[in-house]
Order: C-alpha cells, then structure tokens, then sequence
C-alpha cells in the first residue's frame, strides 16, 4: 500500500471524510448540503484526497458471520529472527492470507498482530499450521479467541466530539 502523499486537509475535507466514513455511496448532493459546499466542489474535493491516497478504498463492510466465517481470532506472532528478509517474508505471507483482516508488525513482546476470521476451529488449526508451525521463522504465536465482536470499525476520528 503506497503512502498518501502529503496534502492539507482543512475543515471542509476533514467534514466530507466523516461523512464518507458513516456512508460512502451518500450523493455529492447530499454530503455538499452537509458540509455547505456545491457538489461539484466536493467531487473536486474527494478527487483529490483518493489521489493523495487520504481515500484508499471504499468498500462493503461484510459480517463474518452473515457469511460463514463467525470466529475472530487475534493471534500475537514472535519471530525468531529479525533479519530484514525473513522478517519480509513473514509479512508478505501473513498480508497473502486471506483469513488474515489486518496485520500489524508492532513492538513489545509480539512481532506481528494478526486479526483473523475463520469458519470453524478445525479452519483455524489448518492456517495456524500453515502460517505459524511450518514457518521456521515463527518462535511463537498466542491465540486469542473473541467471544464477542463488542465494536469493529477502519472508522478514523477525525473531528473531536463528533459522535460514532
């Protein structure tokens, strides 16, 4: 994923972003009247921030269990050497993986976050061999399994106070 390049947001940006965020298929209409701009303006506006790569995605946001896949598993990675080809390697391989949501590489105890979704234990014990035991690079990995999804959101605050 390529950074976004480096523009200024200011309040008319960052009000179209939260409204984009709650709803992306909201008409430049109806956003323009929301933010007191001209649709053509905030199509202008929007352009420019997909260019920059402020907007990298819109997208559906699926529940996993509406689709057979109702098991979130977070699971903590420690890899066993730092070397910046294995270590790249791991990412490239966790990033592959469908079942992984979102990968983070982070300090403290863990190397890797990973946050997965599976339909069935047996699923998970499959990709845990895969990524994890087959990789002579893994140390060690820790599962955690959610029992409840209390609040999943890509959601960026970005006006105080405004609500969720």
């Amino acid at each position: 994923m390529a950074p976004s390049k480096s523009i200024q947001l200011d309040e008319f940006d960052l009000a179209i972003l939260e409204e984009l965020q709650v709803n992306n298929r909201t008409s430049l209409q109806e956003i323009g009247k929301s933010v007191n701009l001209s649709a053509a303006a905030v199509q202008r506006r929007v352009r420019r921030m997909e260019d920059a790569r402020v907007i990298q995605s819109n997208v559906a946001i699926v529940d996993p269990a509406s689709v057979g896949r109702p098991i979130t598993i977070v699971v903590e990675v420690q890899i066993d050497s730092e070397q910046a080809d294995l270590m790249d390697s791991a990412r490239r391989e966790f990033a592959a993986a469908p079942e992984v949501q979102q990968c983070y590489y982070v300090t403290g105890a863990a190397d890797f976050i990973l946050v997965l979704t599976v339909s069935t234990m047996e699923e998970y014990e499959q990709l845990s061999r895969r990524l994890f035991l087959e990789n002579r690079n893994v140390k060690h990995f820790n599962t955690f399994v959610a029992m409840n999804r209390v609040k999943t959101s890509l959601r960026v605050p970005l006006i105080p106070g405004k609500g969720l």
